[in-house]
């Protein structure tokens, strides 16, 4: 039977949340991608979402006792193996843990097809991640807020 998530667990998905709403925002505001300023808002906000993403992913492979990741992405390959998370997200995340580090560290310019993406539809997987975790988020500005359920409830 799955826990509550933990303070941890629900700060990161409230960053998770908010971070959503900046990225349809700026998105929204100039989905061409034209602008540089909205471009690093969005860029700025997705990163920000793969951070908290992988804080979620190493706490829960520390307290969970899933072993030891050699780096941030594969930290999501130890929630799989722990059946907390399916391979499709984990695939998913590791992806999004590799555009983080291209956005970071600037190891190249980055890809606009893969900005028009995440700000369309590959944002949902933060909120997938969520879910699995327990925690729904909203999304959608005026949304209610991050939230947990308890299976007993």
């Amino acid at each position: 039977m799955p826990t509550p998530p933990n303070d941890v667990l629900l700060n990161k998905a409230a960053i998770i949340e908010r971070c959503i709403r900046r990225i349809k925002e700026e998105y929204a505001a100039s989905p061409d991608l034209r602008n540089q300023t909205h471009v690093d808002a969005l860029t700025l906000n997705i990163e920000r979402a793969c951070q908290a993403a992988i804080d979620m992913s190493m706490h829960l492979v520390s307290t969970g006792h899933l072993g030891l990741p050699q780096n941030s992405a594969e930290a999501f390959d130890l929630l799989r193996k722990g059946d907390l998370i399916p391979t499709s997200l984990a695939k998913s995340l590791r992806a999004m843990t590799g555009f983080r580090n291209v956005a970071i560290h600037e190891y190249q310019e980055l890809d606009t097809d893969i900005l028009h993406y995440i700000a369309r539809e590959g944002y949902l997987d933060f909120v997938k991640l969520c879910t699995a975790l327990g925690m729904t988020i909203v999304a959608q500005p005026g949304g209610a807020g991050t939230k947990f359920y308890h299976p007993l409830r």
